[in-house]
């Protein structure tokens, strides 16, 4: 094998962790390598996963406004269609354009890309494998960004086409007449929306007794509510034993009912760390009992000069967490400095109405026994929401009892993703529910109703 070619920092995985680290290291001036087993950048995220599910949702909510809402503002549309080829098109072409704009990044910024699979070999050697033949590669410097995989469910037989992930999900050649989601989380409720929207009957089964594991319960009661509305079935406190395909439809047997015969099953009951092939056990790297690599403050494994972000530790598997461990961790590498505040970290599920949150929930407040107060404002008392025609929903804050700092927001709503940003800003720099209250706001705009939650935490609301 030839020498090994030297670079100062060679991270694995080119996802929205390892291609923002790699960015953000360049820029600092190391010398920087990235390797991707995929021939386009971007990882599961940009690839298949928050990008081209988002295309997905926004083109079928547009579907559905057109065929059933539109005719409110005086818009008349008739023989409205569906030409499912060319939305999955539009989809590819959104995800083309990212996986591109990383590419014309990494270039950008010098930073060198090794497509094949990453494998340490030891402290500072890592080996790239692909079909052309091996690289090897050192560095001072190793950074684990490789992210998470769909976690299996015993009994359920992933076929890559009737009985699949969400990957296949985004894809379907045709809209099922039923389909089965098992697993009631974020990406089971967004791709459950999409095909709802086009048309297909879907049933979704969880094991827990609620919808949304991990949210504010009061909000996930709502957002079932609101989905059962339009049209979604859920089955709670379902145990999937199993499910297989019979012919063109799949028999899924659920414990203590009768089963289910569906056209197609999306499973999506949470995902687990990809760490498989890393080469680990060759520096020592023991995972946890969940599969998760062990890291300190620094993102620092027990190996000096390997460290680890993203969904291959601890903490929320979202995009943009890894993205912000990922800057902390070069940044910490080159000036001793390196943060995540984890306490504002949003998460947001892109169904409609979205839902978004921060902090923490009225559940962890009253089992850690922190006494808190509560502003709740309705979307439907908001004049913009009222203009736009999306009035379910409402935004709840969470302030402390005693000092009223912001603990925790909640917003299921029209626009909730962008606007929790507000409070995300508020919660890093430590702001009072007051801070917000006496903020002027723009009217009539949809954040009006975080500034009215707000207000409602005092018992000030003024338009309610």
């Amino acid at each position: 094998m030839a020498e090994a070619k030297n670079h100062d920092l060679v991270i694995i995985g080119a996802g929205p962790g390892g291609y923002v680290a790699a960015i953000r290291a360049a820029q600092l001036g190391f010398d920087v390598a990235c390797i991707e087993a995929e021939s386009e950048l971007g990882g599961t995220c940009v690839r298949v996963g928050c990008i081209p599910s988002k295309a997905l949702l926004e083109a079928s909510e547009l579907f559905y406004q057109a065929q059933n809402k539109l005719g409110e503002f005086g818009v008349g549309v008739k023989g409205v269609e569906l030409d499912l080829g060319r939305m999955l098109d539009k989809k590819s072409e959104v995800v083309k354009a990212n996986t591109q704009g990383v590419a014309f990044l990494f270039k950008k910024n010098k930073v060198t890309r090794y497509q094949g699979h990453g494998r340490i070999t030891g402290k500072g050697r890592v080996l790239v494998e692909s079909s052309d033949g091996s690289t090897e590669l050192s560095a001072k410097h190793i950074l684990i960004a490789t992210g998470s995989k769909v976690a299996p469910l015993k009994g359920v037989e992933l076929d890559g086409d009737r009985i699949g992930t969400s990957t296949e999900a985004l894809s379907y050649p045709e809209v099922p007449g039923h389909l089965v989601v098992i697993g009631a989380g974020y990406i089971g409720l967004e791709m459950g929306s999409v095909w709802s929207r086009l048309g297909a009957k879907v049933t979704v089964l969880e094991y827990l007794d609620r919808i949304l594991p991990g949210m504010d319960s009061e909000i996930a009661n709502d957002a079932r509510r609101l989905f059962k509305k339009q049209g979604m079935v859920f089955s709670l406190g379902a145990r999937v034993t199993g499910a297989r395909v019979e012919g063109d439809q799949v028999k899924v047997t659920v414990d203590g009912s009768d089963p289910i015969t569906c056209d197609r099953v999306l499973l999506s009951v949470g995902r687990i760390p990809d760490t498989e092939g890393l080469g680990l056990d060759s520096v020592g790297i023991e995972l946890d009992k969940r599969g998760r690599i062990p890291v300190d403050e620094h993102y620092s494994t027990r190996v000096d000069g390997i460290y680890a972000i993203g969904d291959v530790i601890e903490g929320p598997m979202l995009a943009h967490k890894a993205s912000e461990e990922g800057v902390a961790c070069v940044e910490h590498l080159a000036t001793g400095y390196g943060h995540v505040n984890y306490d504002a970290i949003p998460g947001v599920v892109y169904t409609d109405p979205e839902i978004a949150s921060v902090g923490a929930t009225e559940d962890q407040l009253k089992e850690d026994g922190v006494p808190y107060a509560k502003g709740m404002f309705p979307f439907s008392a908001n004049g913009r929401a009222r203009a736009l025609g999306h009035t379910d929903g409402r935004v709840k804050i969470l302030a402390h009892k005693e000092t009223d700092r912001i603990l925790g927001v909640h917003i299921i709503g029209p626009r909730a993703g962008d606007l929790i940003a507000e409070i995300v800003a508020a919660i890093e720099f430590g702001a009072s529910s007051e801070d917000i209250a006496r903020t002027c706001h723009a009217h009539p705009t949809l954040s009006e109703a975080v500034h009215e939650a707000a207000l409602a935490v005092a018992g000030h609301a003024l338009h309610i």
